[in-house]
C-alpha cells in the first residue's frame, strides 16, 4: 500500500507541476522533478532498509516508485513541447 501511495503522490506532483508551468518550461520542470524525486526515493529506500529489509528486497520497489512518476514527467514534457 505504501508503494502505491508513493507512486500516486509522485504522479500528483508531476501533474500539478506540469499544469502550473508554461509549456516551454516543462522540460526544466521534468529535470528538477527527476532529481527531487530521486532524493525522496533514496529517503524511502533508507527507511525501508532501516526497518530490516535488504537492498535486494527494496530495490525493485524503489525502482517502480521512481520510474513511474519520472517517466510520466518526461512524457508530459515531450508531449507538450513546441
Amino acid at each position: 500500500m505504501r508503494t502505491l501511495i508513493f507512486i500516486a503522490v509522485g504522479v500528483l506532483l508531476v501533474g500539478s507541476a506540469m499544469w502550473l508551468v508554461r509549456p516551454g518550461r516543462r522540460r526544466a520542470v521534468a529535470a528538477v522533478f527527476s532529481v527531487g524525486w530521486l532524493a525522496a526515493v533514496w529517503w524511502n529506500l533508507r527507511t525501508g532498509m532501516s526497518h530490516g529489509y535488504s537492498l535486494q528486497e527494496e530495490l525493485p520497489i524503489q525502482a517502480a516508485i521512481y520510474v513511474v512518476p519520472v517517466a510520466l514527467a518526461w512524457w508530459l514534457a515531450r508531449k507538450t513541447r513546441h
